[in-house]
């Protein structure tokens, strides 16, 4: 009896504890809608989305409220630093998991731990310090870019992305490999024809995941892409300042009010969405089984 009252408290706790984490996540959605939707109603969603001016405190006219080009932004930067992030942490697994002796492996891991811990803040401020003005000197252009914010953001990623990737690579069974090298098939054939696209779905869910975090960065990012709300000109011009959306609300909210507040909690909306959309991606791969959904 007293065993079965010990369990279901512990199912009761932990159901708590699931329940508040939702009711969490839902008390901030109803929040950014109570007080985004009044504007989305007032522009229009597509014109606040797909709008290409963002003047919210017109002295001559009417304020115009268009994020696009600050969407675009958030995507460049997300983009940019995946495609650096992703080529180093992949190999960074694959190395952990099936080449590093025991000693190394240990070493590495403690180390990516800690590169989690670093605030990013302080790698905003060390890309702020060093980055731009090598970015600068070396690429041109005024060192605030989409490529420093890449950097910074891929920088941030790579834990994720090596962790993530680690666990999908070791879980895949040891007779895949087993029977690939049985059949003679060298160390490097396997991983490359056997193991990796056994863990695909983890692989891609890494990915995701990353690229949903990148999005979601602020304080790094603002330190060093330079807080430009245009597109870039031309639009592969990664040497070319943004601004991304969590940016423009952390530079604008402290003085915002009215409508331009509205604007900011509505562009928190869109970003809630896209991130929403990548977890809920990732989760999809991650239920997968060679890429393929169950």
């Amino acid at each position: 009896m007293l065993a079965k009252t010990r369990e279901k408290i512990i199912e009761t706790v932990l159901f708590l504890s699931a329940a508040t984490a939702i009711t969490i996540v839902l008390l901030i959605l109803i929040f950014l809608l109570k007080e985004g939707l009044p504007i989305l109603m007032k522009v229009g969603v597509i014109d606040f989305c797909l709008g290409m001016t963002w003047n919210p405190i017109a002295i001559a006219g009417e304020p115009e409220y268009g994020i696009f080009p600050m969407i675009m932004g958030s995507i460049y930067v997300a983009i940019g630093s995946l495609i650096l992030a992703v080529p180093l942490g992949l190999a960074c697994a694959v190395f952990l998991a099936e080449i590093a002796p025991a000693w190394a492996r240990f070493s590495l891991k403690h180390a990516i731990e800690l590169l989690v811990g670093i605030p990013s803040v302080v790698l905003g401020f060390v890309g702020l310090v060093l980055l731009v003005p090598f970015v600068r000197d070396h690429f041109g252009g005024c060192g605030f870019s989409i490529l420093a914010g890449s950097i910074v953001l891929a920088v941030m990623a790579l834990p994720r992305i090596i962790s993530v990737s680690d666990d999908a690579i070791r879980s895949v069974p040891r007779a895949y490999k087993e029977a690939s090298l049985a059949l003679g098939a060298t160390h490097w054939y396997t991983i490359k024809k056997v193991i990796l696209p056994s863990a695909r779905s983890g692989i891609i869910a890494a990915v995701i995941l990353a690229m949903g975090n990148s999005i979601g960065e602020t304080m790094a990012v603002l330190m060093v892409v330079g807080s430009v709300a245009c597109l870039p000109s031309p639009l592969y011009d990664v040497l070319d300042p943004v601004r991304p959306m969590t940016s423009n609300i952390a530079i604008e909210m402290s003085y915002a009010t009215g409508d331009h507040a509205q604007a900011l909690f509505a562009t928190g909306i869109v970003l809630f969405v896209m991130v929403g959309m990548m977890t809920w991606l990732s989760h999809k791969v991650l239920k997968s089984k060679m890429g393929t959904a169950r």
